[in-house]
């Protein structure tokens, strides 16, 4: 594989002093009260060159657009360790992200905060796991070999995306992850 060249170091460098800028700000002054203006200048770019990299707009700046959810979550199910069943690959996986972190960092920790409560970037957040819907449960019936339209492994999958907007919200994140995941292994013991 080769290395990004010049143009796209560039746009990836742009994009991280966006996004750090925007979370500088938005854990300074809370998400509401910092403009797109004040990010684009924080980072010294231009409001267009922030919605030219993140058109889903201000939520996108800190929780990017989903597409890197997918990918996770298909390699989680892809990459598992022989012998482990995807219900338990998928938990493992949950269980390293925002809130059901054993014991975050205190940064990690003010970030989740913000963002569970935020109504603005919980519900973006929701929409970008529950977007992966079709593709987890495309990557769940390849592994089984069963239809990709089979209704049970479409619901298996927006369960399991369901769970960081449900739990992820509990006062005890971790120990709610692994009652939503005795649950869904009841409902699907062959998974």
């Amino acid at each position: 594989m080769t290395a990004p060249g010049r143009r796209e170091r560039k746009k990836a460098a742009t994009r991280r002093a966006l996004s750090e800028a925007a979370l500088g700000l938005f854990l300074e002054r809370g998400f509401d009260k910092v403009t797109v203006a004040e990010i684009a200048e924080a980072a010294d770019t231009a409001v267009s060159t922030l919605f030219a990299h993140f058109p889903a707009g201000k939520e996108a700046l800190i929780l990017g657009d989903g597409a890197e959810r997918g990918r996770a979550l298909a390699a989680a199910v892809l990459d598992r360790p022989q012998g482990t069943s995807i219900l338990q690959a998928l938990k493992d996986f949950l269980a390293t992200r925002g809130p059901f972190e054993a014991e975050p960092d205190p940064y990690t920790r003010r970030v989740t905060d913000l963002v569970v409560t935020t109504p603005a970037l919980r519900a973006y957040a929701r929409s970008t796991w529950t977007d992966n819907e079709e593709s987890l449960a495309g990557v769940i019936a390849a592994e089984t070999g069963r239809d990709a339209g089979d209704l049970s492994l479409r619901l298996l999958a927006r369960y399991v995306l369901e769970i960081p907007d449900i739990a992820g919200t509990a006062p005890d994140a971790p120990a709610a992850l692994e009652i939503a995941f005795e649950h869904l292994t009841r409902g699907w013991p062959d998974l």
